[in-house]
């Protein structure tokens, strides 16, 4: 798989399972075999600038073609967010997705050792703590490019005080490839 053939594949994919969902029909292709193998990914819906929807998987347990399409029909369905994606927005709508690597566990003395490792623009990051979790894309650099603005954002986004910490915090990090249609649909 190739990052061009790649996104060429998955974009129509993702937009083919919401727009059936709707009772559109959209080309794709699904036969290529690296569809086939587990991957991990997340959708991301857009109107212009402003977000619309975005489910995503983690870690890779099923065949990435399955993932694409569940994370293509959530992030327009049931992102608790926003309302479901209705008929007459597909066509308002850009579709992104975006392929994760494995994660990394992030060693760390405390939560300053924890910042100067971060990556901004690199690094998609997934925070841990006993039942509290949550995750930024690697995209999310562009909107905060501060680390300590980003980890601190990420940790109300887990539900937890933005100057939260402990030592049974758990850090994880991605990259992601990813791959948008045009905003202008």
């Amino acid at each position: 798989m190739n990052d061009i053939d790649a996104g060429r594949i998955l974009l129509p994919i993702a937009r083919a399972a919401i727009a059936r969902e709707l009772g559109r029909n959209h080309a794709t292709t699904e036969d290529a075999p690296w569809l086939h193998g587990p991957g991990a990914c997340f959708v991301t819906l857009r109107q212009g600038v402003r977000l619309r929807g975005c489910i995503g998987t983690l870690l890779a347990h099923r065949p990435l073609l399955e993932d694409v399409k569940s994370n293509a029909r959530a992030a327009a369905f049931r992102d608790p967010r926003f309302a479901p994606l209705a008929h007459d927005e597909l066509d308002l709508t850009a579709v992104e997705v975006s392929l994760l690597s494995p994660l990394a566990p992030v060693a760390f003395r405390d939560e300053e050792d924890a910042l100067a490792q971060l990556r901004p623009g690199i690094d998609g990051l997934v925070f841990e703590y006993g039942y509290h979790h949550s995750t930024y894309l690697p995209q999310v650099w562009e909107d905060l490019p501060d680390a300590v603005e980003f980890l601190a954002t990420l940790k109300q986004k887990a539900g937890l005080p933005p100057d939260f910490w402990d030592a049974e915090v758990k850090l994880a990090r991605y990259t992601v490839s990813k791959w948008s249609e045009d905003s202008n649909v």
